[in-house]
């Protein structure tokens, strides 16, 4: 448990401006991780374990992407007691994303808006980054895995994504368990037209013909996941589910670990927010009005994908409950980020015991 409960620092880091106090506690993270002080904000590990894609989860609570987008703080995030962390996204040029204010808190409704628009110190950075995290050689017989998300440049036209892509997906496979390939920030020019059935189609044709030859190079074939949006109608979701079905199931419609998909980035809708301050600024709303639209997408995966294909799901967990409700809807391991900012750590561990207790299956 840690030494400095969340509940003292949230009165302070909530009076600054919301991205400043983002990069304050990154830059404190980073400074105390590989410390013995990782103990005023550290969480002991609950202990799940659990086989997904080919992976061994040490618990089915990760930390989704977003947060650490260059990978610098992996080893004082996984002291908070997650199975996994997501880091990114990463492009392959550095690039400062939107302008400035892009960061929003809607406190009453414990969600945020965001239009940060994959601002990150690119490509070579993040992977010297990854390289210096220390997690695995302290993580014992279960050490937590690690995902790695990838996007494209922002100048980048959306004819050439691909390109994107398979740059950083060279460039991160060697030291990733898994690797994200998100297709569905709303803050990226167009980047959401890739969930169509033809350009999702090609882009995983493209992503599994590279990783192929990548497994071939390093003798590991890590697992890709594809992160969708929840503002997807049931139409849309059955074309998603038919194509990730294309290249992440066998002959019998079992999963084959290549493929997975994670449920879901954040939302355009502002009906759960209306009449809130900032809730007509653009950007993507995470936090606890996600949980619904993310379940009804993960609950639709699940009946399109059968029972063995990896879902990760993420959206509006603040609770156990909350956690809970994911797993009930069809997840395998489900992920956290605004909850965490609301919250704190002590989250990952409410989460992580609720969901053991529960033990649901997957639908």
């Amino acid at each position: 448990m840690s030494l400095l409960p969340y509940a003292v620092a949230r009165p302070f880091l909530f009076g600054l401006d919301p991205e400043a106090a983002h990069e304050l506690t990154l830059h404190s993270i980073a400074k105390l991780q590989r410390s013995p002080l990782t103990c005023l904000y550290g969480e002991t590990r609950i202990d799940d374990p659990v086989t997904l894609a080919g992976l061994n989860f040490p618990n089915r609570v990760g930390l989704a992407a977003g947060l650490d987008k260059n990978a610098a703080c992996i080893d004082g995030l996984a002291a908070m007691g997650f199975g996994f962390v997501e880091v990114g996204t990463v492009t392959p040029k550095a690039q400062p994303g939107n302008p400035k204010p892009r960061m929003f808190r809607l406190p009453k409704a414990n969600a945020l808006i965001n239009r940060l628009g994959f601002n990150n110190d690119g490509l070579d950075a993040f992977i010297a980054n990854v390289q210096r995290a220390r997690f695995r050689s302290k993580g014992g017989a279960h050490p937590m895995l690690l995902g790695l998300n990838i996007g494209k440049n922002a100048s980048t036209p959306i004819e050439r994504a691909t390109d994107d892509y398979l740059t950083c997906l060279e460039g991160v496979y060697p030291h990733a368990d898994y690797v994200t390939v998100n297709i569905s920030s709303p803050n990226t020019q167009n980047l959401r037209s890739l969930q169509s059935d033809e350009a999702l189609d090609a882009l995983l044709g493209a992503v599994a013909e590279r990783r192929e030859a990548l497994a071939q190079q390093t003798g590991r074939r890590i697992p890709i996941f594809v992160k969708i949006a929840p503002d997807l109608d049931d139409t849309q979701i059955e074309v998603i589910a038919t194509t990730l079905m294309r290249y992440g199931t066998d002959s019998t419609g079992q999963a084959n670990n290549a493929f997975g998909v994670i449920a879901t980035n954040t939302t355009l809708s502002r009906e759960a927010v209306a009449g809130l301050p900032h809730a007509n600024e653009t950007g993507g709303l995470s936090g606890a009005p996600v949980l619904a639209a993310s379940n009804r997408v993960i609950r639709r995966l699940r009946a399109c994908l059968g029972k063995s294909f990896p879902i990760i799901g993420v959206g509006g967990i603040l609770s156990g409950a909350d956690a809970v409700s994911k797993i009930q809807s069809g997840a395998n391991v489900v992920q956290i980020y605004t909850g965490l900012i609301y919250k704190g750590p002590a989250l990952v561990r409410e989460a992580a015991e609720a969901i053991r207790s529960a033990a649901p299956a997957p639908h």
